[in-house]
């Protein structure tokens, strides 16, 4: 389904690496009468290369992509096109991403759960010029985003890149470097890596303090309702 064919309805580029989930979002927005899937795409050469072509309205992307981060394909689609709507659909926690998405050029953040209800309500935010993110943070990350552009949530962290955040993450929930690497759509070499470096930045001795410490992140997050338990 393309705008050519429908070119009274707002295009919509949909990037997702999970095609249960891509189907079912395309289904949703594609049933609105002024909405319509222009393309679909599960990485982030295809999805630059389907913007180029479609020059969609808006795009929905998930953060975790078949060999690429969602974080760092928002930055490209940001710096290529600015006026490119961009709306976060992901499973990763959204106290942590939502700041950094923000910041990236994203305009709203959806967690996959949200997302089956409130899919369209979230395009429809972001598309009238609005920011969406749930009720429970749009105060918090709006405040701090809009005060200091600059400045992220948690100190521990702030000097991470974002894909160290999410290996630093994993690694707190107890997963494996093979596990982490087939998650993020790497090599194991390059999770090791950045192990290495989340042991640099944070000054920590070796890999038992370096799952230690973010075990203690992930737990503090949880206890003070910043994150699902």
């Amino acid at each position: 389904m393309t705008q050519a064919e429908h070119p009274t309805k707002t295009p919509i580029l949909l990037v997702d690496d999970h095609p249960v989930v891509r189907d079912g979002l395309a289904e949703a927005i594609n049933k609105e009468r002024d909405l319509v899937v222009c393309a679909v795409a599960d990485e982030r050469h295809d999805a630059l290369q389907a913007a180029e072509a479609t020059l969609p309205a808006l795009a929905v992307v998930d953060l975790l992509l078949k060999n690429s981060s969602g974080l760092e394909l928002i930055k490209d689609l940001h710096a290529r096109w600015p006026r490119l709507l961009i709306l976060v659909v992901s499973m990763q926690d959204e106290q942590v991403y939502a700041e950094r998405a923000l910041r990236a050029g994203a305009r709203g953040y959806i967690t996959k759960q949200q997302a089956t209800r409130n899919i369209v309500a979230a395009i429809r935010r972001v598309l009238g010029g609005d920011i969406y993110l749930s009720d429970k943070i749009a105060s918090s990350v709006l405040g701090r985003v809009m005060a200091n552009p600059q400045a992220t949530s948690d100190t521990l962290t702030e000097g991470l890149t974002d894909r160290e955040l999410q290996v630093f993450e994993l690694t707190g929930i107890g997963l494996s470097t093979r596990d982490i690497a087939e998650r993020l759509h790497v090599d194991i070499k390059t999770v090791e890596t950045y192990r290495s470096r989340l042991k640099e930045k944070l000054h920590l001795k070796d890999g038992s303090e370096l799952l230690q410490l973010a075990i203690k992140w992930n737990h503090d997050r949880a206890q003070s309702g910043e994150m699902p338990r």
